[in-house]
Order: C-alpha cells, then structure tokens, then sequence
C-alpha cells in the first residue's frame, strides 16, 4: 500500500522539547533579573533567537505533501506466527529529516500501534521492518501511518501522516513442513501398503473384467462386453483409496471460550534504524485463542494431509446458519480457497444449528465419507442437540466426533479442594467430566470416533486418528 502524506491537523507543526528546554534556559535569568533589570532583556532577547531560529529550522522542512508512505507485507499474517511488515517514506525534499513513525493497526494484529524513529535522506526512501504476531483470525482494517520530522538541529516539527487504510485478511495457524513430516511419511506407508493389497470385488472403483463365475452380482455384468465376446463378462472392482473427507466446524457460542496455550517468545524488530524495543527470549508465552481458532488450525492441517494422500476435501462450517460451505475437491487451488472460507468463520453469540447443518451435509454428501465433527457439549439437563445430529450421520458415514475440552475445568476436577468453595467448584466440574464422558461412550456404541481433546493435543491427535482409517480402509 503506498500513498502520498498529508498535514495531521489544520496546523500540522509544534515546538520540539529541544526548543522548550531552551526557552526555560531563558527564562531561568528572570531570578537574577530581580537584581539586574538588565538580565531580564537578555532573557527576552534569548528566547527571541531562540524562537527565531526555530522559525527558521521550520521553513526549512518539507511540505507533508513531499513525503511518500509504504507499507508492505512479506507474507500473510497467521496465528502463530510472526509477520514481517516493512515501512518506506520517501523524503522528495532537500533537507535530512529525523522521523518517528506510528503505524496504526488493529488489535488483532498488535496489543497497541509501533512506534519506529528512521532518518530520511532527499530522494532516497528510508525503509524498517518490524513484526507483529495476529491474535485473531478474520479480515482487518488497517489505520493510518503516522509521521513527526524534524531537521538535524530539532527545534521545529511537523506533523503528517499517510491513509494506507487497507484490509488485512488473518488466516489460521499453519503447521510447518517439519511437524507434517512424521505425518506425510506415514500417509506414503499406508498407500504403499492399500496398493499392495487392493480388495477385489470391494468398493466400487473399477479395476478390470473377467469371466463370470457363479455367485457373482447380475447387476456387474458388463453387457456391452459380453455380447462382444459372446460370454458373460462381469466387471471387478476395488477398494477406493480416494474418499471425500468433509471439515464441520460449529462455530457457536461454545466455541468463543478461549484457552491459553503455552508457546516460544519471538523478538519484534528485523531492521532499520528503530527503537522500537524486542528480541527474541528464552521465557516461554502464553498464546490465548477461541476453540474455534484451534478447530481451524487443525482443519487446515487435516485438509492438507489427506490432499497430499489423493482424498477430496470440503468445508460445512455453521452457526445458526452456514457460514462457509465448500464441497469436496482436489488440487492447491482448492486448498488455497478452504483456507480462505476458513479465514472467514467467526464464533456467534448463539446456540449452533447442529440438525440443520447434519441436514445440509447429508444433501451435499449422499454417499459415504469421512467426517470430521469438531464441536463441544453444552451443559444441559437433556441430551445436547449435537449428539442427534451425529447419530443421524452415523447411518452413512463415517464419524470423527471430536468434543474441544476446558484445560480449566480439568484442572479443577483433578485438583484436591482445601475448602468449601473449591470443594463446590471441584464437584461440579467432576460432574461436567462424568457427563461429557458418558454422551461420548453412548456416541461411540453407536459406531462413531469419540475424541474429548485439548487444544494442544487436538491437532497431532485428529491426523493421527485419520491415518488410522485410511490405515484400516473403513471408509
């Protein structure tokens, strides 16, 4: 984004505190002054050279309109991780200015806005860069960049600032090659090992023709072959190893708690001449996200593991009503538009629609799949709605039903009480365990995967659990 300055305010110029000082060196000779008159003109005539070489420093500064602004991004931002930004200001006038840069972004990007100090030389663009690390997903605007100059004495300033107003689109975590090794070189295994041994007469992907034999389907014969021919020709068939695996995400109100997780410090500055203070530490932070934030980052992660072994993928992400919706595909393009609807889900205030989104997905989905079902159990005396919209999946396909638990709430069930009200809170949070653990043993009777995982543990937890079923060939 690049965009020429303008004057902050109708004035857009101020005295520096280096000409403050001044004046109140000037000014100190008023004590004397009560015994001496005559160091009372001289204190006026100081503070008149001083206010007449800051008049002078003034006029010898550029215009605001003489400043040309830029912000770029070296990669797009993602939670958990850093993004570079690299300011430039180019200076299209004849006098070396000092500069201190405020660049206002939004929350989601940075707690509150970088401060930066460059010196811009005539006709060659000073450029720093910073980082900042996203706190939430989703699309941002970004607010102006503002900009104080002063010459090299710095007795007058002016003000201005550049509208390079933009949305930013947050996307969510993305797991790096390394961490996706272990994952990839067991999906390569699995493959290797289906192609091997492929199931004849399974599945209904075609593999070849042969004669028939008795006992065989009529509904395989191959017709056109057998009057070819002149026998009975029926067709074989096997295992599918390409099966659609579809992403639900709930993004109700459950699903706005945030949970702390704890990860690496990484530093701010990369370079430039900025004060901006950081650096990189060895003390570990805590990262807060929405398990809604969590549930994306692992559908990423999913999706990109069972692109990578010949699966189709799609999105049903709903709310009180569908949010995103993305049926099944192949290929870096679709990856590349999953993330994006992923990038857009945002958690409701209200109760998720869990019948009519299992309605939706089985329109969109008539045959068998795989289903990943990333949701949470509301505390209620009667049965959650999820739990009836997942048996009626299970009647066609195959369910990964994966609950998002409260670490805090495990921590008190686990946590030995020292008085009445931590023997209250400990009871109650027992009794939340009990029950979510009950629905879930009830869930997996009716055959589908239960999982109840923490936001550390979800991601490494749900690919395993996917390659155990492209393992076991249970789709």
């Amino acid at each position: 984004m690049r965009a020429a300055c303008e004057r902050r305010s109708r004035w857009g110029f101020g005295l520096t505190t280096r000409t403050v000082a001044l004046l109140v060196v000037g000014f100190a000779l008023l004590i004397p002054g009560f015994w001496d008159g005559k160091l009372a003109f001289t204190m006026l005539a100081w503070d008149g050279l001083v206010l007449l070489a800051a008049a002078l420093d003034g006029l010898r500064l550029p215009k605001a309109s003489q400043f040309v602004a830029e912000r770029s991004w070296s990669n797009a931002p993602a939670l958990d991780s850093e993004t570079e930004i690299q300011l430039s200001l180019e200076n299209l006038g004849g006098v070396i200015v000092e500069c201190r840069l405020v660049d206002d972004l939004p929350p989601a990007l940075v707690e509150e806005p970088a401060t930066i100090r460059l010196t811009a030389f005539p006709r060659v663009p000073a450029k720093v860069r910073y980082r900042v690390e996203p706190k939430e997903r989703g699309d941002w605007e970004t607010g102006w960049l503002y900009v104080r100059y002063r010459s090299g004495l710095g007795l007058f300033e002016r003000w201005a600032k550049a509208p390079l107003t933009q949305t930013v689109r947050v996307y969510p975590a993305l797991r790096t090659g390394e961490e996706q090794q272990i994952f990839l070189a067991r999906s390569r295994q699995i493959d290797l090992q289906l192609r091997k041994a492929q199931q004849r007469g399974l599945g209904r992907d075609f593999e070849s023709l042969r004669e028939y034999r008795e006992g065989d389907d009529l509904r395989d014969i191959c017709w056109t072959a057998t009057a070819r021919r002149g026998d009975l020709i029926t067709r074989q068939y096997q295992t599918e190893r390409s099966q659609p695996v579809w992403l639900v995400l709930d993004c109700g109100r459950l699903m706005r708690s945030r949970v702390a997780i704890t990860a690496p410090r990484s530093g701010a500055l990369l370079g430039g001449s900025s004060s901006l203070a950081g650096g990189a530490g060895a003390a570990p932070i805590r990262r807060v996200h929405s398990k809604l934030d969590h549930a994306c980052t692992t559908a990423v992660a999913l999706a990109q593991l069972a692109l990578y072994s010949g699966d189709r993928v799609g999105l049903l992400a709903y709310g009180q009503g569908i949010q995103q919706r993305l049926l099944p595909g192949r290929g870096a393009a679709h990856l590349r538009q999953l993330i994006e609807q992923l990038a857009q889900v945002r958690a409701e205030a209200g109760e998720a629609d869990h019948l009519r989104a299992t309605a939706t997905l089985n329109r969109l989905q008539p045959r068998r799949s795989l289903i990943l079902w990333v949701t949470d159990l509301a505390e209620t005396a009667m049965r959650p709605e999820v739990i009836d919209g997942a048996l009626q999946l299970l009647r066609r396909h195959v369910l990964l039903f994966v609950a998002m638990a409260q670490p805090e709430v495990d921590e008190i069930a686990a946590k030995r009480p020292k008085n009445i009200d931590q023997m209250f809170l400990s009871a109650a949070a027992q009794e939340m365990a009990g029950r979510r653990e009950l629905l879930l043993a009830r869930l997996h009777e009716q055959g589908a995967l239960t999982m109840d995982l923490t936001p550390e543990a979800l991601t490494s937890t749900v690919l395993n659990q996917y390659l155990t079923v492209k393992e076991r060939a249970m789709v």
